[in-house]
């Protein structure tokens, strides 16, 4: 099989990593979130999923399987991701369920409701 080129690499990376993986890592983070889990355990979960990326890119398209800069690369994207998912479903929960003390700010905050008078 022949090496994948420089310009199709980078559409791989976005069709595996940032979409196929980055989907992943983002459930993931949303269900970190949910179970209460603490935002730092997706550092222990990451590389998990980075490792499947890898693979993905290794067993798909004839790419090298453990370079540090890919795996670097896709680990990262995919912990942005989870952090996003995270960040999204923590703050939705705390202004859902604890409606009476939260009130949203923007998508990832929310803030002390204020009371009345």
């Amino acid at each position: 099989m022949e090496p994948v080129s420089l310009e199709h690499s980078i559409e791989i990376y976005i069709g595996l990593t940032v979409i196929l993986g980055g989907a992943a890592a983002f459930l993931m983070g949303r269900n970190f979130a949910e179970n209460w889990r603490p935002a730092w355990t997706l550092l222990l979960a990451t590389p998990g999923l980075a490792l499947g990326v890898r693979f993905l890119h290794f067993a798909l398209f004839a790419e090298p399987l453990l370079t540090p800069w890919g795996y670097l690369a896709d680990a990262v994207t995919l912990l942005v991701f989870g952090l996003i998912g995270f960040r999204l479903a923590r703050t939705q929960a705390m202004v859902t369920r604890y409606y009476w003390l939260y009130e949203k700010t923007s998508p990832f905050t929310w803030r002390d409701r204020q009371s009345p008078g």
